[in-house]
């Protein structure tokens, strides 16, 4: 998949992931500080678009699970964990691209519902993708507020 000539986007494991997830969501931690639970999980897919130098730019997990609001939603549940967007790229489609990936997965996978936590700013971009939001925000003592948000595949 390539939509321009700035970036790509590809399947990588998913420790190519950790610095940008640790500077992004993890505020600038250790790259160790941006493991998930799960990460290791075989079903797990991890893609991101890298630059013409090859640095990650954009990333984003896609993980078998159900979503707790939604359980009798037909197909495989797939949750959304660890996007993030180099500061710099942000607003050029880099976001968009990752997560088409990960929807294009889940489609290939059979499908299902697709879902997320995201940070409440965040959730326009989603919105944009097709997600709604089920219930009410709340907040992460850790990383700030969030909102559930959904899509079927």
């Amino acid at each position: 998949m390539i939509p321009d000539e700035r970036f790509t986007v590809g399947r990588v494991p998913v420790e190519d992931t950790y610095s940008l997830r640790a500077k992004v969501l993890r505020n600038g931690g250790p790259p160790e500080a941006a493991r998930i639970a799960g990460d290791d999980d075989p079903e797990v897919a991890t893609y991101a678009a890298t630059d013409a130098g090859g640095n990650i730019v954009g990333c984003v997990g896609l993980f078998p699970e159900p979503c707790p609001d939604l359980p009798e939603h037909p197909g495989k549940g797939w949750r959304i964990r660890g996007m993030a967007t180099e500061d710099g790229w942000r607003g050029q489609g880099v976001g968009a691209e990752v997560l088409k990936a990960a929807l294009d997965h889940a489609a290939a996978a059979g499908g299902g519902l697709v879902w997320c936590n995201a940070r409440t700013p965040a959730a326009a971009f989603y919105r944009r993708a097709g997600f709604a939001e089920i219930g009410e925000p709340w907040d992460d003592a850790e990383i700030g507020p969030h909102v559930r948000m959904w899509r079927a595949v």
